[in-house]
């Protein structure tokens, strides 16, 4: 006995253009799929990569400025101009350039760290940093919005336009992590118009399959930097509790603080020692 369903996909079977428009239907899902998880995992690097200025950020800052004082230190003592030019280099490393306090985020001026800065190398409480990632839920509304907006569902310039309009609010949203703005974005779409798909003719599937391949050819690039950047790499080490990676980190940046610190204050005394013996 046929079923209506095989009789339906024997109907599709018997169109030449059937295998084209399934093979299309199946690209563009999985597109849309593999896109929503590059996003996904851009906008986790992005705030982790601010995240991780925000609370190392004054560490490495301080790491750099006394790596560059015991170079100093030891240029003073030996009178070796090997070691001077050294300790210029390292000096002229740190020295201030133009949009400092954009480039650090706010955490320093021509005065030295601001004070939450200062708090963090001496242990003492700050603001908690932004999230690391999205929660949940927003990710989940931000998946469904893909899905039914995603610009590459449509087949008209116009229709085409309209979702990249939305889709780049609804990436915004969910970059920030707002759940509100992007339940009021799902009921926005809800209740906007939505045009009929109509069939295609061959030529066109086919150059729609081979757009499918180059935009995914094109995401797969960005993925890979993504994860071969530092920032992609931690990411990866630690998916599922960044935090802590980041506390682990900062601990051993700590240490290595408190090492230069004991080994230019013995710099400085040795210093201060020979004098008073040549004096």
């Amino acid at each position: 006995m046929t079923t209506p369903e095989a009789e339906q996909d024997g109907g599709d079977a018997a169109r030449p253009e059937a295998r084209l428009e399934r093979a299309v239907r199946a690209a563009e899902q999985a597109l849309i799929e593999y896109e929503i998880a590059v996003e996904t995992f851009r906008v986790e690097v992005e705030n982790f990569s601010r995240l991780h200025e925000q609370k190392l950020g004054p560490l490495y800052a301080r790491l750099e400025e006394l790596d560059a004082r015991i170079l100093e230190a030891r240029a003073a003592r030996s009178g070796d101009p090997a070691d001077r030019q050294r300790a210029e280099e390292a000096r002229a490393r740190l020295a201030p350039i133009p949009g400092v306090e954009e480039l650090l985020h706010g955490w320093m001026d021509g005065s030295g760290l601001f004070p939450e800065a200062t708090a963090m190398l001496t242990d003492q409480p700050v603001r908690p940093p932004q999230r690391v990632r999205p929660s949940e839920e927003a990710r989940k509304l931000y998946r469904d919005l893909a899905r039914k907006a995603h610009p590459d569902l449509a087949q008209e310039e116009k229709e085409r336009a309209r979702r990249e309009e939305f889709i780049t609010r609804v990436n915004a949203a969910y970059a920030r992590g707002d759940e509100a703005e992007l339940r009021e974005l799902a009921a926005e779409w809800a209740e906007g118009p939505e045009l009929k798909r109509g069939p295609s003719r061959a030529e066109e599937l086919y150059a729609r399959l081979e757009w499918l391949a180059q935009r995914k050819e094109l995401l797969g690039l960005l993925a890979r930097e993504l994860e071969d950047s530092a920032i992609g790499h931690m990411l990866q080490l630690a998916p599922d509790d960044p935090d802590r990676l980041l506390d682990e980190i900062g601990q051993g940046l700590r240490t290595q603080v408190a090492e230069r610190e004991t080994e230019l204050a013995a710099l400085l005394d040795g210093g201060e020692g020979q004098g008073r013996g040549q004096g």
